[in-house]
């Protein structure tokens, strides 16, 4: 099993000075990955339907210097040397596709290959529309399935032409190339039936946020996804071996509360063993305290008394 580590891109933890010493000491210590998250404005007013709090609440305060995702995997590839990093998950629709592929090939080239691409829809309506793009909303998941498109082909091809719904080109040069043959490496974020469909069509992995809201993907709950994906796979006549998963989630060393990786170190070791027996090859941690001291408190802590076991 591998593990990655998330980025804190926002709030008062978020300091420059601090993301490099994150960034390096993850390195350092075996860390073969760093996923950083995507918003590009914050809308002040409460989501009609906030996912990402079991009672619904909200603070945009919370989210003050809510730093860029791409401008951020640049800044820090620059401080490092190994880790491999990516977005959790970039909200693609978002963004023109064209200019984003170009991007994304530049920041793979300049790196030496170290960059892949969590990608996801989105689900807030509001931002799209401080964003000037309020009908993209509707559609985002017919989008993001064509800038997908789009990106393979901007990557792939020596003539890139594209005759899509949403966009349309030919008859240009598109270089450099990234890095990594084939173009970055496509981790699908989402749980739906929706999001194991794309995966399927586009990803490397399927890469489920879980264990926090909206979803809760135990082990048990996660291996029957994993059945779904692999229908889904034999029907599209995809070798199921072919998708790896790449499971992130929350984690928390204690000695007196128990839940899905809450708990002493050997409880832990039981639940990423029982991840791991459910194909997840990869699972990338968030691990957020109070300071950064205790953050790269947890980080060490995770390093020593989980990595060396299950490497």
């Amino acid at each position: 099993m591998q593990f990655g580590v998330n980025l804190v891109n926002r709030g008062p933890l978020a300091r420059p000075d601090d993301m490099v010493r994150y960034a390096q000491r993850a390195e350092a210590l075996g860390f073969q990955t760093l996923t950083i998250s995507d918003h590009i404005v914050i809308p002040k007013a409460m989501p009609a339907n906030y996912p990402y709090h079991p009672e619904g609440k909200f603070s945009w305060q919370g989210a003050r210097d809510y730093f860029e995702p791409l401008t951020t995997m640049a800044f820090l590839a620059g401080q490092t040397r190994r880790i491999r990093l990516g977005p959790s998950v970039l909200i693609i629709s978002y963004r023109n596709p064209v200019a984003t592929a170009k991007m994304l090939a530049t920041l793979d080239a300049l790196s030496g290959g170290r960059i892949f691409l969590g990608v996801g829809t989105g689900w807030w309506a509001d931002e799209y529309k401080a964003l000037g793009i309020p009908d993209h909303f509707a559609n985002r998941g017919e989008r993001t399935d064509e800038y997908l498109r789009i990106y393979k082909e901007l990557w792939t091809a020596d003539e890139p032409r594209f005759n899509g719904k949403f966009h349309h080109f030919g008859d240009l040069e598109f270089s450099p190339k990234p890095q990594q043959k084939g173009g970055l490496p496509i981790w699908i974020g989402g749980h739906t039936n929706r999001a194991l469909r794309r995966t399927v069509e586009f990803g490397a992995a399927w890469h489920p946020i879980g264990l926090r809201p909206p979803a809760g993907l135990d082990p048990a709950e996660l291996g029957r996804k994993r059945g779904e994906l692999h229908a889904l796979a034999e029907k599209a006549r995809r070798d199921p071996a072919g998708i790896a998963i790449h499971f992130r989630c929350p984690l928390s060393f204690s000695a007196t509360q128990r839940a899905p990786m809450v708990g002493t170190a050997a409880q832990l070791l039981d639940d990423l063993n029982a991840y791991r027996e459910q194909g997840v090859s990869h699972i990338t941690l968030d691990l957020p305290r109070d300071s950064f001291t205790e953050m790269l408190e947890l980080l060490e802590q995770v390093a020593q008394e989980l990595l060396p076991k299950l490497a």
